[in-house]
C-alpha cells in the first residue's frame, strides 16, 4: 500500500516539477525582457496560482488533460487543442520521479520508524526539487538561484532537526564537512579555469548535496559518481562531436544522481569495498 502510495505521489508531483520548470523559466524570461513585467502577466506564470495550459498555444488545460502519463498517452503526445507535439519529457519526468520516490522507500538506508519518518519525508521533497533543477540544467545550462538557495536553507535547518534530535554535535560536523568537501572541490575547479569546467550553479549546489552526503568520504563518493556518470553519458557525444572543445554537457544531472545513489547506497557501496580491500590483507 506505502508503494502504491508513493508511486502515486511520484507521478504527481513528477507533474508538478514539469509545470514548475516551464513556468519559472517563462519568469525568468519576462524579467530579462522588461525589468517590471505586468501583475498580470506575473501572474498568468504563476508557480501557486496560475493555471495550467499548453506551452505552444497556451490555451488552459481541463481536469482529463492533468492525469499524469495516461493524458499524454492518450492524446498521443500531441496537444488536445493545437495538436502541436507535447514533449516525451513529460512522461518521463513523471515516472522517473514515482520510480526515485519507490526506489527511496525500498532501499532506505535506515528503518524508517518514528522519527525517521520526517527525514524521509524531507528527502522526497528533496528529490521533487532535484528533478526540477535536472530538467532546468539539461534545457537550459543553468542551474537556478530561486531553488538552489531553499534548497540550500532547507538542508540547513534539517540538519539542525537531526543533530538536536540525535543529541550529537557530530551529526553538525560531518555535513558541514561533506558540504565543504564539494563545494570547496568545485569553487576550486570554478577559480583555476575561469568558469569553463564547472559552472557557479555547481559550486552553490555542491553546498546542498554535502549537507546530504553527510561526511568527507560521503562526499568524495559523490564526486567520484558524478564524474563516472557523467563520462558514460559524455562518451557516445564526445565520439559524434566534431569539435570537443564546443561540446556542453550539464554537469548538475549527474552530481543530482550521484547523490541519490549516495544517499541510498553510499554505506553499503563503502562497507562492501572495506571489507573487499581489507579481506585481501
Amino acid at each position: 500500500m506505502i508503494i502504491a502510495i508513493l508511486a502515486l505521489l511520484g507521478l504527481v508531483f513528477g507533474s508538478f516539477v514539469n509545470a514548475f520548470v516551464w513556468r519559472l523559466r517563462e519568469q525568468e524570461l519576462l524579467f530579462e525582457k522588461k525589468k517590471k513585467p505586468t501583475k498580470k502577466q506575473l501572474l498568468k506564470f504563476s508557480i501557486l496560482q496560475g493555471r495550467s495550459m499548453c506551452p505552444h498555444c497556451e490555451h488552459e488545460l481541463a481536469a482529463k488533460d492533468l492525469v499524469p502519463v495516461l493524458s499524454w498517452l492518450s492524446l498521443k503526445g500531441k496537444c488536445r487543442y493545437c495538436a502541436k507535439p507535447i514533449s516525451w519529457q513529460y512522461p518521463a519526468v513523471e515516472l522517473a520521479t514515482a520510480a526515485l520516490f519507490v526506489v527511496s522507500y525500498l532501499f532506505w538506508p535506515t528503518a524508517i520508524t518514528g522519527f525517521e519518518w520526517q527525514h524521509f519525508v524531507v528527502w522526497l521533497g528533496f528529490l521533487v526539487m532535484f528533478m526540477a533543477l535536472a530538467v532546468y540544467d539539461l534545457r537550459w545550462f543553468l542551474l537556478p538561484d530561486r531553488i538552489v538557495y531553499p534548497l540550500i536553507s532547507v538542508a540547513a535547518l534539517e540538519t539542525v532537526i537531526l543533530a538536536i534530535h540525535g543529541h550529537q554535535a557530530s551529526l553538525l560536523l560531518w555535513p558541514a564537512l561533506g558540504a565543504l568537501v564539494i563545494a570547496g572541490t568545485f569553487w576550486v575547479l570554478f577559480q583555476v579555469s575561469a568558469g569553463n569546467w564547472i559552472g557557479g550553479g555547481d559550486v552553490k549546489l555542491g553546498v546542498v548535496l554535502g549537507l546530504w552526503a553527510s561526511g568527507a568520504r560521503m562526499a568524495l563518493l559523490v564526486i567520484f559518481f558524478a564524474s563516472l556518470i557523467g563520462t558514460v553519458f559524455s562518451l557516445p557525444m564526445l565520439v559524434k562531436s566534431k569539435s570537443a572543445m564546443k561540446l556542453r554537457v550539464p554537469f548538475g544531472p549527474f552530481l543530482l544522481a550521484a547523490t541519490i545513489v549516495v544517499v541510498l547506497f553510499g554505506m553499503h557501496l563503502i562497507n562492501w569495498y572495506t571489507q573487499r580491500l581489507l579481506g585481501r590483507y
